[in-house]
């Protein structure tokens, strides 16, 4: 059988192992080599078990496993269990989702959260301040996490504990399911909801990679990734995974160090049953950090325009950030084609920051000569825990003569949350145009609780896949929610939910290549948001809409999606004006909101050459008085393309765009004279990439970030927050 050298390298380029070998006219697309493999051994065997006289041999059995390697290929992934619990294609799947694969994340120097969502279909992301970040979809902010599947509880959107900065080198992908989700994560956020894979030890042999990285404002890291078999057969196996980051930021005085280390032991129990264990650690320190952002006037009402390195951090503030996870997993598969799974986590995580803010609402420096802002102080520290397990068991059921799929399941989880904070006088800054970030330090008063809270969780759920007829599919399933919730927040305040989300999909399929679908589901969430007297807001109740297209070519390697949805809502938090020097935002609930909206993405392998995701997003957020959520961009739009050049395999060059439309900021607490709104106009981003493989092992990769310097503001509200300059790195990267 003849073997192509240049289907070897684009092996390679797709993140399959450099040294296997494969036979056919497109490498990656034979998804069942190692069944080949055996079928070739075993047909081999077969005959050399003959002597030259004819008479059978004894021979020792050999028997090999077949292994998938080829769900995630380049920029896509062929199939997921996101969404329903059911392992399905894309194609069959009756939501929009968005799977970035380690291989994208790698080509576009992903490096954390932020950019990975960033860079999402139908994300806007939206920096409240130098460290912290929110994500939304759809008009909705994101605040539904999964690690490996486990549903975790919402995030309390008051408090920021560092997600954004988590690094992504311990990620094999991120599964981006949008619109409601409550069928498996708990609650109905219409958002989206984001599951973090993480790697495990899939080698039976010793592999791994080592790579350091240069890049702008004195940024250097380095990371390793290794795998070892831990007995002689590799039915145990380790991965250690870890790195450390330092500089990278542009603004003055400050600086940021990342650590991360991961470590997971996978053990073949037996034929059918496998157990992981793991540990995910990661720490993140910034000193000088920004609390809120830049005045977009100055006291006569004409706009800032400051540079993007200038800071409102006082040369004293930092913020860190520390998570540790455990998290253990038992699964078993039937011979009846049945598998159970069993998966827990552990979670702590600590929050440190100690601030200062300009009030840049209500006293605007003075063009002149600077004078005029006053700052406010914080001191902030934080502790959540969080304790979640899941048990879900799936295969597949006949019925009425065909073959159906089931999945029940049921899940656990328990969160804490303690905070506590203090102050010192806030203080006036002479010359805010040329302040170099010195300010009082001292009489900090000891530290007081500023508030409690613990949530818990408990579900079970159930979903079906139906095969009506052969075109046809339904997807029908439930969630029962057992929601408690405790705050101590100027008073004490518990409140106790139940509720039953159900959910419903159909799929119908034209051909092998094109479906429709449409599904529905009903929205509960219960909130960690607080009104004016320290209560909880009641539960976000609504239903979510949404019907499609969907096209799966070249067996899966290229995916693409239409989707339009609507979302109806009610007790939505909507934030209330603060006062000067109030640390705690406090909500009231918004009646009758509805969002409508569209999306497309197309991503994978378009040639053998030429891998790409591209997406395009747009929504309407409003009630029947006004229009809502207006501070996102309405419209976003994402490219970005890797391509190996014919004439030098060696050689991968690609790059991307970035643009949303504008976003706005409006009844702004200004004095009088000074505009209440602002508008951020339109901008488009744009990055490069190129890689050359010196070796099978060896590989040289520069990224270039916003090439066209473009400034802009990610985020504006009582104050603007600059985007990223002009930046590049370049990553030096050895496997073995």
């Amino acid at each position: 059988m003849k073997t192509s050298s240049h289907h070897v390298l684009n092996m390679t380029r797709h993140g399959v192992p450099h040294h296997a070998v494969v036979s056919g006219s497109r490498s990656w697309r034979c998804v069942t080599l190692t069944a080949l493999v055996s079928a070739s051994v075993l047909a081999s065997g077969s005959t050399l078990a003959q002597s030259a006289d004819g008479n059978s041999q004894a021979m020792e059995t050999v028997t090999v496993t077949a292994t998938n390697l080829y769900d995630n290929v380049g920029y896509t992934r062929r199939s997921t269990n996101a969404g329903t619990g059911l392992t399905l294609t894309q194609k069959e799947l009756p939501q929009a989702i968005s799977i970035v694969t380690e291989q994208r994340i790698r080509d576009q120097n992903l490096d954390s959260i932020e950019e990975v969502l960033r860079n999402t279909t139908g994300i806007s992301t939206r920096n409240i301040d130098s460290e912290r970040v929110r994500f939304d979809s759809r008009g909705f902010r994101i605040n539904s996490f999964q690690y490996d599947g486990i549903p975790t509880l919402n995030r309390d959107g008051r408090w920021y504990f560092g997600e954004g900065r988590l690094n992504t080198a311990i990620y094999d992908r991120v599964e981006v399911v949008r619109g409601a989700n409550g069928l498996t994560t708990g609650s109905g956020n219409p958002g989206a909801s984001v599951n973090f894979v993480r790697k495990r030890a899939d080698s039976r042999e010793l592999t791994g990679s080592i790579s350091g990285t240069l890049g702008s404002w004195d940024k250097r890291g380095s990371t390793f990734d290794v795998t070892t078999p831990l007995s002689a057969s590799g039915d145990v196996r380790a991965r250690f995974i870890g790195g450390y980051e330092e500089g990278g930021a542009h603004l003055d005085r400050e600086d940021k160090r990342r650590t991360f280390g991961y470590g997971v032991i996978d053990a073949d129990v037996t034929d059918a049953t496998t157990l992981s264990l793991g540990f995910d650690y990661q720490d993140s320190h910034t000193s000088s950090p920004t609390w809120g952002g830049l005045p977009l006037w100055f006291d006569d009402g004409t706009p800032t325009n400051y540079s993007r390195s200038f800071s409102v951090a006082p040369d004293w503030s930092y913020y860190d950030f520390e998570s540790e996870k455990v998290f253990a997993e038992i699964s078993h598969q039937f011979d009846n084609g049945w598998q159970a799974r069993v998966v827990g986590t552990h979670e702590e995580t600590d929050m440190d920051g100690k601030l200062a803010y300009p009030y840049v609402e209500g006293t605007l420096p003075n063009r002149a000569d600077g004078s005029g802002v006053f700052f406010y102080t914080g001191w902030n520290r934080g502790h959540r825990e969080v304790d979640s397990v899941d048990a879900q068991a799936s295969g597949p059921f006949e019925l009425a003569g065909r073959e159906h799929e089931l999945v029940i399941g049921a899940s656990y989880s328990d969160q804490s949350n303690d905070y506590e904070n203090t102050f010192i006088d806030g203080f006036e800054v002479d010359d805010f145009n040329n302040w170099n970030g010195a300010a009082p330090n001292e009489g900090w008063a000891p530290f007081a609780p500023s508030e409690a809270s613990s949530t818990r969780q408990k579900a079970m759920y159930s979903a079906a896949r139906f095969s009506l007829a052969d075109p046809l599919t339904l997807i029908a399933g439930a969630r029962y929610t057992e929601w408690n919730g405790m705050t101590e927040f100027r008073r004490l305040d518990r409140q106790s939910q139940y509720e039953v989300t159900p959910y419903g999909g159909l799929v119908f399929d034209f051909n092998d290549t094109y479906s429709a679908f449409a599904s529905y589901t009903e929205i509960f969430e219960p909130q960690d948001y607080l009104d004016i007297n320290g209560s909880y807001l009641d539960p976000v109740v609504g239903k979510s809409y949404e019907t499609g297209l969907k096209a799966a070519w070249l067996d899966g390697l290229l995916n693409g999606s239409v989707s339009v949805f609507r979302i109806e809502q009610d007790n939505v938090a909507a934030a209330l004006p603060g006062a000067p020097g109030q640390t705690e935002t406090v909500y009231t609930a918004a009646e009758g909101i509805k969002s409508e909206g569209f999306e497309v993405e197309l991503s994978g392998a378009v040639t053998d050459d030429l891998d790409m995701t591209v997406g395009y997003s747009h929504f309407t957020a409003k009630t029947d008085d006004e229009t809502l959520n207006i501070n996102q961009p309405r419209s976003l739009f994402n490219l970005f393309a890797s391509y190996s050049v014919p004439q030098h395999r060696a050689l991968t060059v690609g790059g991307g765009v970035n643009w949303q439309s504008s976003l706005f900021a409006n009844n702004l607490t200004t004095p009088a004279g000074i505009p209440s709104e602002f508008e951020q106009g339109d901008y488009t981003l744009v990055n490069l990439f190129g890689r050359y493989q010196f070796t099978p092992d060896l590989s040289l990769q520069v990224n270039v970030k916003n090439l066209l310097d473009e400034k802009y503001y990610s985020n504006v509200a009582g104050y603007g927050v600059y985007g990223e300059p002009a930046s590049i790195s370049s990553t030096l990267r050895y496997a073995f």
